[in-house]
């Protein structure tokens, strides 16, 4: 992979990475959002929204990579991995991300329903740090063509 120079890049370049899982899980009819879990600047996890498939209502792209990332480290905490996803993680996702101590979260839109930071309780952990609005206008227009084409 080609050198990066700043952090904002590496942010846009692995948020693309999310993107492409959020068109897989559109392309299998789930709610288009993807993650992937970085550390040390490689993707350890790559997930997306498969609800529907496994008929699992936690089956959050979210949740997947953070216990696809918890078995490749072999370890409960992901203090020194950032998880990127295409929608802000909502209360159940970020619990978990609480819960594993990611370092970081990074996501593209905001959920102005579901997402964590609609509750007034600290939701992720405090030491987690949060960079919201990555690529927002993709991130969120594949969400809003999905379901355009669902009320259709």
């Amino acid at each position: 992979m080609k050198e990066l120079k700043d952090q904002a890049k590496w942010d846009e370049h692995f948020m693309k990475q999310a993107l492409m899982q959020a068109q897989i899980a559109e392309e299998d009819g789930e709610v288009p959002v993807g993650a992937v879990m970085v550390c040390e600047n490689t993707i350890i996890a790559k997930a997306y929204n498969q609800t529907e498939r496994l008929k699992d209502a936690t089956a959050h792209a979210e949740m997947i990579a953070i216990t696809s990332a918890a078995n490749y480290l072999n370890s409960k905490y992901l203090q020194d991995c950032t998880l990127y996803v295409t929608l802000e993680p909502c209360l159940m996702c970020g619990t978990a991300a609480h819960w594993s101590q990611v370092g970081r979260v990074v996501y593209g839109a905001t959920d102005l329903k579901k997402g964590y930071e609609n509750f007034s309780d600290p939701v992720l952990h405090p030491k987690t740090k949060v960079l919201a609005g990555v690529l927002e206008e993709e991130c969120a227009a594949i969400l809003t063509q999905f379901f355009a084409r669902k009320r259709k």
